[in-house]
């Protein structure tokens, strides 16, 4: 009987591994895609766009397959959830990104493993291991040391603005995920996203362009995916790799998100992807390895 839960506790960590993956690389598209974005739309109205389209398609699927409602224990968690990635990360970032490229940020984003751990112990109760917090730290010391020794071009107003919006998505993560263990992982999403459509629909209205007309093809298409795979499909695997993997170990993939959103930003945007964050690249990668190894949730 031991060996059998033991099995189905491996079984459950691996899918967790897999849908976080999965999750990391729909993610890694969202800062060269708004980025891509911000150069056509407000980053105000994109945010509030990309919020409004994810909460009609998640209204309709919840709809759809007639959930529960969430209790009102449920419902506070949820609007953590919302603030922390439905409006302050897209937020954030997008302004961010007015002042500094996407493969700069990208490298930025190693801190957000570390605060996804952070808020996986305040409130989610994990407890891993010390030499996991060893190579967590070290994974974001090499991206944090990376980006201060490229003499973080750009004014100093970029970086706080995505440092804040790492923070709450951090937050948000480790909330999220720790709900999708009673709510399910595209219940969750789809909850927060509902939550905040009330408020973010009217705002889209009133913040939008005064016309269209001059919105590049390329924009639109950023639009789209940041609507429907940033804000809704990446979560519904995202959710379920930490609930299934444990929000401390799982949130480390992120850490990987660098290695695809700089592929994509060298490859749409053609920005120029220098030896040294290769380098801190290949570093995190070792980082991931090593924490999946030796986390205990």
């Amino acid at each position: 009987m031991e060996a059998i839960t033991i099995n189905k506790s491996v079984d459950s960590s691996s899918k967790g591994w897999i849908n976080g993956f999965i999750g990391v690389l729909i993610f890694s598209g969202s800062l060269p895609a708004t980025r891509m974005a911000v150069l056509d739309f407000d980053p105000v109205f994109l945010t509030l766009a990309r919020a409004t389209i994810a909460g009609i398609l998640a209204l309709a699927v919840l709809l759809f397959f007639k959930e529960q409602r969430p209790d009102k224990k449920q419902v506070f968690s949820l609007f953590i959830v919302a603030l922390g990635v439905v409006v302050g990360y897209p937020l954030l970032s997008a302004m961010a990104l007015q002042y500094v490229n996407s493969a700069q940020s990208i490298v930025f984003m190693g801190i957000l493993p570390l605060t996804t751990a952070v808020f996986a112990v305040i409130r989610g109760g994990e407890r891993p291991a010390p030499v996991f917090w060893f190579f967590s730290i070290l994974g974001s010391v090499l991206v944090i040391g990376f980006a201060v020794s490229q003499g973080l071009e750009g004014p100093p107003i970029g970086y706080l603005l995505l440092l804040s919006g790492v923070i709450l998505c951090g937050l948000g993560y480790a909330e999220g995920a720790k709900l999708s263990k009673t709510l399910g992982g595209w219940q969750v999403i789809s909850w927060a996203l509902v939550l905040a459509l009330p408020l973010m629909a009217p705002l889209a209205i009133f913040f939008r362009p005064e016309s269209f007309a001059g919105i590049g093809i390329a924009a639109w298409g950023s639009l789209a995916y940041v609507s429907l795979f940033s804000m809704f499909i990446g979560f519904i695997f995202w959710y379920r790799g930490l609930a299934q993997g444990g929000i401390a170990a799982v949130g480390q993939l992120q850490l990987l998100q660098p290695v695809f959103g700089l592929a994509l930003a060298t490859t749409l945007l053609h920005e120029q992807i220098s030896m040294g964050m290769l380098g801190v690249t290949a570093g995190v990668i070792l980082c991931v390895a090593a924490t999946k190894k030796f986390a205990k949730t």
